[in-house]
């Protein structure tokens, strides 16, 4: 099908010199006819569509070093450092030295946010709330958590986990990207440059974003950006409540055949310049244009959850699309289902400097029902199998009281992980008696990223992308492993 701009006519795959329509290599015309000819003709064609796609998946599966256990990976990021000491990781024998000094061994030297400088009188803070073993497996889980108990046999819990960086924001960043350097590519974005999209109607990497329960630390937008991969790898935030995707809808007075012509107009013209430059980020826009133009049908069927039984809805515990951690819960379960690839679920409310004892439990209160939710609707589905569930913060919290409350801590956290052939119903790694140091089994940031690659399928290792003349990967140049002991 030819495209006619004023008096130029162009034939879509092949925006060339007239030599280009000899046969060529199939290496040399995808160089020379670059991805923004292939995304201009999907425009016009379903067919030439579900063949480009299916193209960039065989492509991207090239990426994969071993048979994948999973497809995708929902992210449940608890934003401000829930104590583990409150939540998965119990230390009866801290409550023995509750108001007593902390030992100086432990702490002399040691990077400490707020607290720092006054080692001489850190005192010991017990646990404030009381734990118990759940399901059949026995796995220990605070009293503040009424839900989770009913996944606890699904759920392998790693106390040992430890970073590099103090405070939230570099914090976020450093388990984002692998690094506090801003500008890198994020994990999710890693994973759509690896592994492309399995849905042309949304974005393969989306993030949804919550509030409430303690002081709310902001959540930046290149948490999930791209870095210097090309920007269709970026993820893209939908909102909680009201219009869920900024720009999507039609301005007033334009209609839907009406903007269809705007799309394939301006993608026709971006795609000339693409003939000359072979851009990527003109290739992004000519693809960004056409998935804005899907998501106006495809984002309302995806918020209207009015097809969702009564029973699943009260499972979740949620009013649908009412902004809550729930909700946006019961929607990554749909987006899951419609293909999307990288999903973020920040609940922005664990900052508990100060009331750590009523602070957890309403922040826990408002992620435990949803969260449970969303690995229970899965597995009904059948869909946990493929799916990584990962739960946790940026880092946790300190053994000493700081106030009523507890400071940032980087040296022993704990996280869990579900789904994907993970060990259900299990702990691993250990920190020391007062929760402090992670002694047993220690598993670093870059080691859950190296692991969450193994999943998908990718030896991290051998995963780089080159920029000014660097190979850079994930996992950085630094020792990475993975944890297959936590996997069957």
């Amino acid at each position: 099908m030819a495209v006619r701009i004023g008096r130029q006519s162009l034939n879509p795959f092949i925006l060339q010199r007239p030599e280009s329509a000899e046969r060529i290599a199939r290496r040399t015309f995808l160089r020379r006819a670059g991805v923004g000819s292939i995304a201009l003709a999907s425009l016009f064609d379903p067919v030439v569509a579900r063949a480009a796609e299916a193209f960039a998946v065989r492509s991207a599966a090239s990426q994969r070093n071993h048979r994948p256990r999973i497809k995708r990976v929902i992210h449940l990021c608890m934003a401000g450092g829930p104590s583990h000491l409150e939540t998965f990781d119990h230390k009866p024998e801290l409550a023995k030295f509750d108001g007593k000094p902390m030992p100086t061994s432990l702490t002399e030297g040691q990077p400490i946010a707020q607290l720092q400088g006054s080692a001489q009188s850190l005192k010991v803070m017990g646990p404030q709330h009381d734990f118990a073993k759940r399901g059949q497996s026995g796995l220990e889980m605070s009293n503040v958590f009424e839900h989770m108990p009913l996944i606890a046999d699904d759920i392998c819990v790693i106390k040992s986990m430890h970073t590099e960086q103090i405070n939230h924001d570099p914090a976020h960043t450093f388990f984002n990207t692998g690094t506090a350097i801003s500008g890198r590519p994020s994990m999710g974005s890693w994973a759509l440059y690896g592994l492309g999209v399995e849905t042309q109607d949304l974005p393969g990497f989306i993030v949804l974003t919550s509030e409430g329960g303690g002081q709310s630390q902001p959540i930046g937008s290149r948490q999930w950006h791209s870095g210097f991969l090309p920007s269709r790898f970026q993820g893209v935030q939908m909102h909680s409540s009201g219009s869920p995707v900024h720009y999507v809808d039609n301005p007033a007075g334009v209609g839907h055949d009406q903007q269809r012509d705007i799309v394939d107009t301006v993608s026709a013209i971006n795609s000339i310049r693409n003939r000359e430059l072979h851009d990527d980020e003109i290739a992004t826009r000519i693809k960004g244009y056409e998935m804005a133009f899907r998501m106006q049908t495809s984002v309302p069927e995806l918020t209207d959850m009015s097809s969702e039984p009564k029973h699943i809805v009260d499972m979740y515990g949620c009013t649908p699309g009412d902004g809550s951690f729930a909700s946006n819960c019961l929607l990554a379960r749909r987006l899951a289902e419609r293909g999307v690839r990288f999903i973020q679920l920040y609940h922005r409310g664990w900052d508990h400097h100060g009331g750590v004892k009523a602070g957890v439990a309403a922040t826990a209160k408002l992620v435990d029902q949803g969260t449970a939710a969303l690995v229970l609707d899965l597995k009904q589905r059948g869909m946990l199998d493929d799916t990584l569930v990962v739960w946790g913060g940026e880092f946790g919290r300190t053994p000493m009281a700081q106030g009523s409350g507890r400071d940032h801590h980087i040296k022993g956290f704990s996280m869990w992980v579900a789904g994907g052939g993970v060990r259900g119903g299990t702990s691993y790694g250990a920190t020391d008696d007062f929760g402090y140091n992670a002694v047993a089994d220690r598993v670093h940031v870059r080691d859950f990223h190296a692991t969450m690659l193994h999943m998908l399928g990718i030896d991290h290792s051998r995963f780089t992308y080159k920029f000014q003349g660097l190979d850079f990967r994930l996992t950085g140049v630094e020792k990475a492993r993975v944890v297959h002991d936590i996997l069957t």
